[in-house]
């Protein structure tokens, strides 16, 4: 009788994970989350607050998730070149990113690179669309999703996880630029 539990639980075990492996083989090999927030301040007064890196800790929902977090700054912290690395606990873990391309009051993309808890490589990227006397403001973030990446997609939203913070870190940005 154990025996036919035990064998039981296991046939179950197998076919989930199964389940898991095959619905990850479906999942793209690449993903974007993105969020778009307008904020009423000309894309001028917006834009230093991205790409001045020293500057993120005001707006940043990640930079509150760790106040003991490491911080490094390159020998630049604005515009393309800048250089910003952290390492902090669990929540927030350890990596850099760089400015990599700036295009005045519209466009900043950021290479994006996490070491801990995870590796990942990929690129953020802010776009500023000016609408009168507002601004829309997109926060994106997409890169590669290799089979480990594709699993989790199965059991975590990453669109719901990122684009919540995403949410978060825009509205900061909205309340102070609209000061």
């Amino acid at each position: 009788m154990l025996k036919k539990i035990a064998l039981a639980v296991i046939a179950v075990l197998v076919v989930g994970i199964g389940g898991i492996l095959a619905l990850a083989a479906t999942k793209p090999d690449s993903f974007r989350v993105q969020r778009t927030a307008t904020i009423n301040a000309p894309a001028e007064k917006i834009f230093p607050l991205i790409t001045d890196l020293s500057g993120w800790g005001a707006w940043s929902p990640y930079e509150k998730r760790d106040p003991t977090m490491k911080r490094t700054f390159g020998q630049i912290t604005k515009g393309k070149g800048a250089v910003y690395a952290w390492d902090g606990n669990s929540n927030v873990g350890k990596g850099r990113m760089e400015v990599t391309e700036v295009t005045p009051s519209s466009k900043v993309l950021i290479k994006l690179d996490f070491i801990e808890p995870f590796e990942a490589h990929n690129t953020a990227e802010f776009t500023l669309v000016p609408k009168g006397q507002s601004t829309d403001v997109t926060w994106a973030m997409s890169g590669p999703a290799p089979f480990i990446s594709k699993i989790m997609q199965v059991i975590f939203n990453f669109d719901t996880m990122l684009g919540k913070d995403f949410e978060d870190g825009l509205a900061s940005l909205k309340s102070i630029a609209e000061k």
